[in-house]
């Protein structure tokens, strides 16, 4: 069970409530860095940027980048690209000093409270196990659902190079 309350955390819907209104010429970026190795994994990859003046600065004031993974629990299983960009907002938010005293937002700390509740399905055991490229993209598709595949990537990676992949 988690150990904090996640109404002590800030949404990133509100950090950007909380930024437009006190800087009404700022803007908030996003940029798709996934490449196609990435889309082939499941996974996301996006980065953000904080102008608090979009017309004078000429740097943001805050950057931050997230990494998610299709399927899995919450908002993964259907929007995981969407909930990347989010996640990446947030995290730029927090480098503006839109963070609060907490860095992380309330995405993220669900994240974590999800991640507490279950045990790994797949483990690098099981990744090392897979004999064939067939079976091993069987796992991996499983263990994206189950969001095991996040902490697997490498594993993953070495065995398919391993398996001729």
């Amino acid at each position: 069970m988690a150990r904090f309350d996640l109404q002590n955390y800030e949404t990133v819907a509100q950090r950007i409530i909380r930024f437009y209104a006190d800087h009404s010429e700022g803007a908030i970026i996003t940029k798709y860095l996934t490449t196609d190795a990435d889309r082939e994994r499941r996974q996301w990859v996006v980065y953000a940027e904080v102008w608090f003046d979009k017309n004078n600065d000429t740097r943001p004031t805050g950057t931050g980048l997230a990494f998610e993974v299709d399927g899995g629990a919450g908002a993964n299983q259907t929007s995981a690209l969407e909930n990347c960009e989010s996640s990446a907002v947030g995290r730029a938010l927090a480098q503006a000093n839109y963070g609060g005293d907490k860095r992380v937002t309330r995405e993220e700390m669900a994240k974590v409270n999800r991640g507490s509740a279950k045990q790994a399905q797949i483990t690098a055991n099981d990744v090392q196990a897979a004999t064939t490229l067939a079976e091993l993209n069987h796992l991996w598709a499983k263990a994206t659902d189950s969001g095991d595949s996040i902490g697997l990537v490498s594993e993953f990676s070495a065995r398919k190079k391993a398996l001729g992949g």
